[in-house]
């Protein structure tokens, strides 16, 4: 079902991983895609793949969103190049590690500029548009489960996507008077190319660590991005209906639960 026909949606963090599978998701959803990453050469071959998948045209456009200038230049190039922003999706995101007794003031910093300062200033831009034009929009924040509290491990991590958590709320609550949707998905433990590299580097996991790892979940698996995909696709879409500042927990484990 084309639930996105004919909208332009930006997808930050979008070249690989979860933003990836939102991308190709919103391709097939009838979309004109633009993905943000940091690696010109990844971006672009991407953006050929997403082009040929959706027979129109798709834009890479090289950001950092940890710089608020280049976080907000890019919703600008998509504007630019479309004319219009209808959805953003903030899908970048930092996962280094950190405890609240070993991390630095660098290593905050770099957590907060990420995960929380870029989103904020992607959807001021993406917000500015659609107020400007006075046309409805919606925005879809990637946060995770962690932000309910989180593994000692993942402090500066943990404090940057609680307070995107926040700042979701705030944001749908100020602009639904504007018809401007946003909600939140706090993604649980999935299997992407990153999950891996960050089990390998930090955890020391070999080459069989997804399948100990899911022979000890419900499911019986990670969560898989193209499911969590759609569930961005269809709350960037009409079909959400006036759903606005929620913030779903898209995981196997129950927060709250107890055996």
């Amino acid at each position: 079902m084309n639930l996105l026909e004919g909208k332009v949606v930006l997808v930050s963090g979008g070249t690989q991983g979860m933003g990836a599978a939102v991308a190709r998701a919103a391709v097939d959803a009838g979309a004109t895609v633009a993905v943000s990453g940091r690696r010109e050469d990844v971006g672009q071959a991407f953006a050929a793949e997403l082009q040929k998948q959706g027979e129109r045209e798709a834009l890479f456009v090289p950001a950092d969103v940890g710089d608020t200038d280049q976080a907000a230049a890019s919703v600008d190039e998509v504007v630019r190049r479309f004319g219009r922003i209808d959805g953003l999706v903030n899908a970048a995101g930092l996962t280094s590690r950190g405890t609240l007794l070993d991390t630095t003031p660098e290593l905050f910093d770099q957590h907060v500029a990420v995960n929380l300062r870029g989103p904020f200033f992607l959807m001021q831009a993406a917000v500015r548009d659609m107020v400007g034009r006075r046309e409805p929009g919606s925005i879809v924040n990637i946060i995770t489960m962690s932000a309910h509290g989180g593994q000692p491990y993942l402090a500066p991590y943990v404090a940057a996507k609680a307070g995107l958590v926040g700042l979701t709320r705030n944001a749908a609550h100020a602009h639904r008077w504007d018809r401007i949707r946003v909600n939140g998905i706090n993604i649980g433990w999935t299997e992407t190319e990153g999950e891996d590299a960050v089990q390998r580097e930090f955890h020391g996991a070999g080459d069989d660590w997804l399948e100990k790892a899911a022979a000890g979940l419900p499911m019986g698996k990670l969560g898989q991005p193209d499911d969590a995909a759609a569930l961005v696709v269809l709350l960037l879409s009409d079909r959400s209906g006036v759903v606005t500042g929620s913030v779903i927990d898209w995981d196997q484990d129950v927060v709250g639960a107890h055996d």
